[in-house]
Formats: structure tokens, C-alpha cells, sequence
């Protein structure tokens, strides 16, 4: 059974982690999978949009801890020092899939229809949007393991929802509903079981019919201006504009406007 399900329809590449025996954790095998897939996805211009979801009602319930236990993350070494350097690559290297969550110059979507903790809750906070069942479970996890956590957790949180509130649901690592995370900002759209399926979908749809080039660059954008001073950021817009405005889609949306028609995106 493969850990990873990969389904492309309608510009929407679905990736679903395939553990639920496992509450769907993040083996060190799962997460070269998902990595590979999503360096694949850069690339592959038939993929306009990336929603990463769980099988049998369950998002991902954080790293696993068999492997943590089983010491496979510290490879073959058996001296101490070499040992925990041997960790951290491991772990570092596992966070790459935050990264191109978040960096990819395409829409990433997570459709979080259950429980959602550790470096599975940091995984759809690396996606652009969050799209959660309302009675999902949401949770930091970390400080009930002793961990301080990663994947990024620690980056995205403070962002969506604010330094303060961060501290909170990392030190207390409360679990908080879909209709909670949405109220506090974390997720960006809610919906109950009944609709829930059929909401997701439509709303990954959605966002593969946008202007993929343009949401890159504009991703680019939001990201730089994180650390960029405004000046620096007016310079990075207007190179991204010029180039945006040299695009199919741009094109044919100034004409479709001009005819006040509704434009056909196609992503190039």
C-alpha cells in the first residue's frame, strides 16, 4: 500500500498521506515521498494548484514515533556527538517540505478533514490556505512530548495569528476545533462534514483556474516582504509586474475586459 496517493484532475494535484493505521505520522519514508512528489510538481506545468490531504478522516498526526524510538533517525552512528549530528540532518532534512509548500511558485492548499498536530498542524500552516472540517482537532502537540518542535511551526504560526497567541497554543498545546482555528485566523475557510468533501473540492478547483503565473509571483512577493524594507519591496513588485504582464493570461484577460467578458486562465 503506498504511503502517498497521487490524483491530478482539473489543474488540482492531489497528494493524500496514506497511514491512517498510523493516524497517518510522517515516516521518514512518507516524507521522502511527499518531498519528491512536490519537487515534482514545481516543475510540471499541467499542475496549477497542490491540496494535500489524509485518508480515512485523519490530516496527519505529526512525526512518527516508532522512528524516533526505533533510532532510525540517527542512521548507523553509535558515537554520541556523531550520533546527533546524524539527527539533526534528519530532521532538517524533513522540514524541506514546508519550504516548498511555501516557496513553490503555485497555489498550496490544505484540506485538513481531522486531526491536524506536531509537523502535521506545521505542514498546513506552510500551505497558502487552509481549508478544515469544522469539528476537526487541531493541536501543537510538542511541549506534551517535551519537544519544541518543527517544520516550521514556529515560523508560520506567529504569522497567521500573531506572536502572543503562538506562545499560547505552542507552550499549552491545546487542541482547538476547525470552527476555533478559523475564528483566531489560523484556517481560512471552514465547512461541516456534509459539505465538506464538496467545498474542498470546489475550492482547490478554484484556485487551479487562477492566474498560476501570477499567484507565483505574487507569492514570491509576500514571502520577500517578510524581510525586505519597503523600498526593496516596490523594487521586487515591479519587476514582478512587467514580468506578469508579458503572460498569455495577462493578455487575455485585458482583452476579455475590454469586451467585458470573463477570463479563461491557463496558467501561462
Amino acid at each position: 500500500m503506498s504511503e502517498l496517493l497521487e490524483s491530478l484532475e482539473d489543474g488540482v494535484l492531489t497528494l493524500t498521506i496514506n497511514r491512517p493505521h498510523a493516524h497517518n505520522t510522517l515516516s521518514q519514508s512518507l516524507s521522502r515521498s511527499l518531498n519528491d512528489a512536490l519537487v515534482r510538481a514545481q516543475d510540471n506545468a499541467d499542475v496549477r494548484c497542490i491540496a494535500l490531504t489524509g485518508a480515512g478522516g485523519i490530516f496527519c498526526a505529526g512525526g512518527d514515533v516508532n522512528d524516533q524510538a526505533s533510532g532510525n533517525i540517527r542512521g548507523d552512528e553509535t558515537d554520541p556527538e556523531a550520533a546527533q549530528v546524524a539527527m539533526v540532518k534528519t530532521i532538517r532534512d524533513g522540514m524541506e517540505m514546508s519550504r516548498l509548500l511555501h516557496e513553490m511558485p503555485k497555489p498550496t492548499l490544505a484540506v485538513i478533514s481531522g486531526a491536524a498536530a506536531g509537523a502535521g498542524l506545521a505542514l498546513a500552516l506552510a500551505c497558502d490556505l487552509r481549508f478544515c472540517l469544522d469539528t476537526a482537532k487541531l493541536t501543537t502537540a510538542f511541549a506534551k512530548l517535551g519537544l519544541s518542535g518543527d517544520s516550521g511551526g514556529s515560523y508560520f504560526l506567529p504569522q497567521l495569528i500573531g506572536t502572543a497567541k503562538a506562545r499560547e497554543l505552542y507552550f499549552m498545546a491545546d487542541v482547538i476545533s476547525g470552527r476555533e482555528a478559523y475564528e483566531i485566523g489560523l484556517v481560512s475557510k471552514v465547512a461541516s462534514a456534509e459539505t465538506f468533501e464538496k467545498e474542498s473540492q470546489a475550492y482547490a478547483k478554484h484556485l487551479a483556474s487562477l492566474p498560476t503565473v501570477a499567484l507565483g509571483y505574487m507569492k514570491m512577493n509576500l514571502n520577500a516582504a517578510e524581510h525586505l524594507t519597503l523600498s526593496e519591496a516596490f523594487d521586487l513588485e515591479a519587476e514582478n509586474i512587467v514580468r506578469t504582464m508579458n503572460t498569455e493570461d495577462h493578455k487575455q484577460a485585458a482583452t476579455a475586459f475590454l469586451k467585458k467578458e470573463r477570463p479563461v486562465f491557463k496558467g501561462r
